[in-house]
């Protein structure tokens, strides 16, 4: 809790800081590739990425090195998948939830969820967040039935090389907080998983904005969201 006395005694300075960073920040464009496809052989698995920048796979060049690629690489090599990505950069997670809100029913199997950063970022009280997400778990289980959802943790925004002290810092801190009570709030519910964002500080794995993973950042994202749910694939094929 030390961030929020932090933040409250340097709130015109992390103000100043804040507006520094996003008018000097290095713009990343999406990468290139489709965001709805089908490919592999097998059973047949529905695939759907929501969330934020880290979704849409900002940092790299195309799809196939971002989080869709990744996934969709190792799930092909035992299941026919019909992969689609929603979503948005810059979207907060009731944003997010509003646009799915649009969207009409449809059966997924596995549903990876990635959010939290901008709601960080945008001061969103950490109880009114973990209502959010509870918001939007309860609709990703009603509208898109899905088996399962991983739900990938907060970076370590505490290692961002774009942002400076003592915003970084403070960010940082209320990240960890935001990830605590994200995996609480994943435990208590029998069809979420959880992802430790737990990557090693190496800025030379960051894309060149400093704030986006890079590709072998994703690779490894990849990897983890994988090995959360590969056991929960294996039970769908036998049901």
């Amino acid at each position: 809790m030390l961030d929020l006395a932090a933040r409250t005694l340097l709130f015109p300075v992390l103000v100043v800081q804040g507006a520094l960073v996003r008018r000097s920040a290095l713009h990343l464009d999406d990468p290139s590739g489709r965001r709805h496809g089908v490919s592999g052989q097998g059973p047949d698995l529905r695939l759907l990425i929501i969330g934020d920048s880290s979704a849409v796979g900002v940092g790299t060049s195309h799809q196939e090195e971002a989080l869709l690629g990744h996934m969709r690489k190792r799930l092909s090599q035992t299941n026919t998948v019909y992969w689609s990505v929603d979503a948005k950069t810059g979207a907060t997670t009731a944003e997010t939830i509003a646009r799915l809100q649009q969207h009409a029913p449809e059966k997924f199997d596995v549903v990876s969820v990635s959010l939290g950063v901008n709601d960080i970022t945008s001061r969103v009280p950490l109880a009114k967040w973990l209502r959010s997400v509870s918001t939007l778990l309860d609709l990703i289980e009603d509208r898109f039935e899905a088996d399962v959802i991983c739900v990938s943790g907060i970076p370590p925004i505490r290692y961002f090389p774009l942002l400076p002290q003592p915003l970084r810092w403070v960010l940082g801190a209320q990240a960890t907080r935001f990830d605590q009570a994200l995996r609480a709030l994943v435990a208590d519910r029998s069809g979420c998983r959880f992802v430790e964002m737990d990557f090693e500080p190496d800025v030379t794995k960051m894309s060149p904005d400093g704030f986006h993973p890079g590709p072998k950042i994703y690779s490894e994202w990849g990897r983890k969201v994988y090995r959360a749910i590969r056991r929960d694939i294996r039970q769908l094929h036998k049901t």
